[in-house]
């Protein structure tokens, strides 16, 4: 299997992100080679929308980042959308869960849901 290699300007997991996602990964015992998918497909009220997965590793053609003490797992259609951006975990009720801070973002919905680039 070929993947590359890439680094935190793609995208940079923060501390609260890190902390969830490693015991997410544990929980499902795949701290060792677990990762977090991260996918940009169309939908939304804006166009375009993310979808985030734990897998068992990086597949053919992938970008793997490690940050924070966790991987993540990029496609190369998807990485042009969220290079530079930041991954993080809010524990807050109403918009809780992983927010990513996108730069390339020129648009987003009123839910925070969706973008466009």
């Amino acid at each position: 299997m070929t993947f590359k290699i890439g680094n935190e300007r793609l995208i940079k997991v923060l501390p609260g992100a890190s902390a969830r996602l490693g015991s997410l990964l544990r929980k499902q015992g795949r701290a060792e080679h677990g990762a977090l998918r991260v996918a940009v497909v169309g939908g939304g009220c804006s166009g375009l929308q993310y979808k985030m997965d734990l897998v068992d590793g990086p597949a053919e053609r992938d970008i793997m980042v490690e940050s924070g003490g966790v991987r993540v797992v990029i496609d190369p259609k998807s990485a042009l959308f969220v290079s530079g951006s930041e991954l993080d975990f809010s524990e807050d009720l109403q918009q809780g869960g992983f927010k990513v801070s996108n730069p390339n973002a020129l648009v987003t919905c009123s839910c925070g849901e969706s973008f466009a680039a």
